[in-house]
């Protein structure tokens, strides 16, 4: 696992664009799992740049949903299908045939999260997994104490994570009760992963999953597991690392070839 601490949000989002950049610059058709929420936005925005830009061209490149709310309508504006490609498949000038996604709407939601599970294997796998985390470590929708193995299913949402969720909505009450989140396993057959975490309340999840035990109490621990994870930091979510120091210089002598 590398740890690069970054000065802030936008740092973070540039690094992590050029990333998703190089990557499709030297594989044009790559599958790029997304993330929601507000933290990976300065990734998207500094992505949808260098496209407006010409620095890179996505137009072969897909994008793969990590999770959704079950129940809500795919056009609600909360519905993560709405929100990626509201955020991300359009700023990049691409079509809905360029997207993949579970279907909260299914009647048989687990065939629907089995189906999902499928499809991302058969389109090749995912080549970058873009993740954030909760303050309890979950990653994806996998609540603490998820099993490392677990593939797409169906997950209950804790109460702090609808209370956290709730101010994309109008009131906790239409916050979803259940999702279909890729499993931790699912999300580990990823080629790289990469988490990005900002901010105070994110310092102490980080602090536990990149130096504390894997442990399915912490699941984004589970990234130690990885060969080629990445965790990007700003100073205040990197405030709880014993070894911040140590992750500085290693990045400060890593190699350019090396990339992210």
């Amino acid at each position: 696992m590398e740890v690069v601490i970054v000065p802030d949000a936008k740092a973070g989002g540039e690094l992590i664009a050029e990333a998703m950049a190089a990557l499709v610059r030297r594989k044009p058709e790559a599958l790029l799992g997304v993330a929601t929420g507000s933290t990976p936005l300065p990734v998207y925005e500094a992505l949808a740049d260098k496209v407006r830009g010409g620095g890179v061209d996505v137009s072969r490149a897909r994008i793969c949903q990590l999770d959704e709310y079950v129940g809500l309508p795919a056009g609600h504006p909360e519905s993560y299908r709405s929100v990626v490609l509201r955020e991300v498949v359009e700023p990049l000038g691409l079509g809905e045939d360029a997207f993949m996604g579970p279907d909260g709407t299914a009647e048989d939601v687990q065939a629907a999260c089995e189906a999902y599970d499928r499809a991302l294997a058969e389109a090749g796998g995912v080549d970058l997994q873009l993740l954030g985390i909760g303050t309890d470590g979950h990653i994806g929708f996998n609540e603490p104490c998820s099993s490392l193995a677990s593939r797409t299913r169906i997950k209950t949402l804790t109460q702090q994570t609808r209370e956290d969720n709730a101010r994309f909505f109008d009131s906790l009450e239409e916050v979803p009760h259940h999702v279909i989140t890729q499993g931790i396993g699912t999300i580990l057959e990823a080629r790289h992963l990469v988490l990005l975490a900002t901010g105070e309340g994110k310092a102490d999840a980080v602090a536990q999953s990149v130096e504390g035990p894997v442990s399915a109490l912490v699941p984004a621990s589970a990234l130690q597991l990885h060969p080629h994870a990445t965790v990007v930091v700003d100073e205040a979510a990197a405030s709880k690392l014993k070894l911040a120091d140590y992750f500085r210089a290693t990045y400060a002598a890593k190699p350019e070839w090396q990339g992210l």
